[in-house]
């Protein structure tokens, strides 16, 4: 919340006192009571969004267009091609282009405004980047981590043997019961993103673990037979989505991965190491729970195109390296 009046900076005040329009200094000036005041945004945040507008005033004098309701769809074409000339990469063209059509749609309803062309402009897509992907040598060395000696070093064995076999959300898997898990199909009931629910499946080596954890280990976490939570910590209660992603940062520091090695990396791994194995997208789409391929698509990024389901069908049938039998076998 807003608790001061931002400035903005010293650029935009500059290009203000030299701009022709006075009008356009006032509308800026106006945007960026409203935003603190009646959004009551952060001061950082109406901050940015004033500077986002900097090489729109830019713009404006360069194209000598001092009326902003002379601005149209080729002004705003012309203005799309000005950003990506100078250097802005495509989440900062479409965060300033966001930002414009928030400038340009409180013109109109503060009746500044004859009619807002800005809906018709569509920015560049997002850049969309991976969080940090192990090799299936570094996850063998992620799920070797764990002290076997102790109850809590099994506990997160088998956590981070599911998480990998699965590609389990972190929500996901710390909203376990252990009624969810049916061992002898190894398939685990999981409510999803929106409510939706699915299968994720995991193979004979995850299993292993998650039999020595709920048959020799859990117990050791509380004596309450009514607690139906499938992770406990030392205190009996649910693990947190907080002590999970505590867990695998704990352990991927210990095993040398990436500092920015965290949770969702080992989802990420899971989904790349099938792709690379000749899986195909629209099985692994499933397995992740996406709702659309398009989400599914990043991680063929750096994958050649393979219709190789004959290659996809050995790994169904285990005729693989052992980290490769961690990864879900399913029936098609």
């Amino acid at each position: 919340m807003a608790t001061s009046n931002p400035l903005p900076s010293p650029a935009m005040e500059s290009i203000l006192q030299k701009t022709k329009s006075p009008n356009l200094s006032n509308h800026i000036h106006d945007f960026k009571h409203y935003a603190s005041t009646t959004l009551q945004l952060a001061d950082n945040t109406v901050r940015n969004y004033v500077n986002d507008l900097v090489p729109l005033v830019k713009y404006l004098e360069k194209s000598e267009l001092h009326d902003l309701n002379k601005v149209d769809r080729s002004f705003l074409r012309g203005y799309l091609a000005y950003l990506m000339s100078n250097g802005f990469n495509r989440n900062s063209v479409s965060r300033k282009l966001s930002t414009l059509k928030s400038f340009f749609k409180f013109l109109k309803q503060s009746g500044n405004l004859r009619d807002d062309q800005t809906s018709i402009i569509k920015g560049p897509k997002k850049e969309r980047k991976l969080p940090a992907i192990a090799s299936k040598f570094e996850i063998d060395r992620l799920l070797d981590t764990p002290d076997l000696t102790t109850k809590v070093g099994i506990r997160d064995r088998a956590l981070l043997e599911l998480l990998y076999a699965t590609g389990l959300r972190v929500s996901e898997i710390q909203s376990m019961n252990i009624d969810d898990v049916d061992l002898k199909t190894r398939e685990i009931r999981v409510v999803g993103k929106g409510s939706k629910p699915r299968i994720a499946l995991f193979g004979d080596h995850s299993k292993r673990w998650v039999v020595e954890y709920l048959e020799n280990v859990r117990s050791r976490f509380t004596n309450r037979s009514s607690d139906l939570a499938m992770w406990l910590n030392q205190s009996g209660g649910r693990l947190s989505s907080r002590s999970v992603q505590r867990i695998v940062k704990k352990y991927a520091l210990q095993a040398g991965l990436a500092s920015q090695f965290h949770t969702h990396s080992i989802r990420h791994s899971f989904a790349t190491h099938l792709l690379d194995g000749g899986a195909d997208l629209r099985v692994v789409q499933e397995l992740l729970g996406h709702s659309s391929p398009a989400t599914t698509q990043i991680y063929t990024i750096s994958q050649p195109s393979k219709a190789a389901m004959s290659i996809y069908r050995r790994i169904l049938e285990q005729k693989i390296t052992p980290r490769m039998q961690r990864l879900t076998v399913i029936d098609l």
